[in-house]
């Protein structure tokens, strides 16, 4: 793909219906993550959206065993369960986040930049769109594949202009097949209060690291931190 002008992200599609809110189960019989982090570290029990794990002492090596598990259970090939279409939460009262002091809107020349350890540095545009259901966007591993990430890129980093905000993940979670680009929503396209105009979306990770208004992607050789990761909160993340 040609540095110079942006490419359309609309030629990459894929889809989620899968609504991005708490997905609560009764577990099958045997072991699940949930029952198995609730057994066996009952006492630094983190609420979904708020696992911290301080930097120093008991709870910093609790984080760093949270964290191998996640890994030791998390199947690049798995799809997490996903909710029909006719569950997901109405847009008008779909929860909106942001760490601006205003709602951040795109500047009229945006882009995406892909860049880091991939062949081909690129930059993409938003140029129409489908309506379906729940998400709609481009699957990342479609936008790896696009700009020839390299396989020593063990990490990929994501960048906002939801002033400075960012995170980074695990190769194989970005690039699972439930990990996408989305631009439209619930039959819409994305709004400004939810991420517009492309934001990060997956099945398999906790709200905090699907990272809104995003400007920029790389795949790096070495893990680096993110917003709320820098200040004590789970690197990994997974649901």
């Amino acid at each position: 793909m040609p540095n110079g002008s942006p490419s359309n992200l609309s030629d990459l599609e894929a889809r989620s219906d899968q609504p991005e809110r708490a997905k609560e189960r009764t577990p099958a019989a045997g072991l699940t993550r949930r029952r198995l982090l609730a057994t066996v570290a009952a006492s630094s029990v983190l609420a979904a959206c708020e696992r911290v794990a301080v930097r120093s002492g008991f709870l910093a090596g609790m984080g760093r065993w949270n964290e191998r598990v996640d890994r030791f259970l998390f199947a690049s090939e798995r799809l997490a369960p996903e909710l029909s279409a006719a569950e997901a939460t109405p847009t008008s009262a779909f929860p909106s986040y942001f760490i601006s002091e205003t709602m951040p809107f795109a500047p009229t020349d945006w882009v995406l930049k892909v860049g880091g350890l991939v062949a081909r540095p690129a930059m993409f545009s938003l140029e129409g769109w489908s309506a379906v259901a729940a998400w709609h966007g481009v699957r990342l591993q479609e936008i790896a594949v696009a700009v020839g990430a390299d396989p020593r890129a063990h990490y990929v980093e994501f960048r906002s202009f939801d002033a400075g905000y960012w995170s980074s993940w695990d190769r194989d979670s970005a690039l699972h097949k439930q990990t996408i680009l989305a631009y439209g929503m619930n039959g819409e396209e994305l709004r400004a209060d939810h991420g517009a105009p492309l934001r990060l979306y997956s099945a398999v990770k906790l709200g905090y690291k699907m990272v809104k208004y995003l400007t920029e992607i790389n795949f790096l050789p070495e893990r680096s931190g993110g917003y709320w990761e820098d200040q004590g909160y789970e690197w990994f993340g997974g649901v």
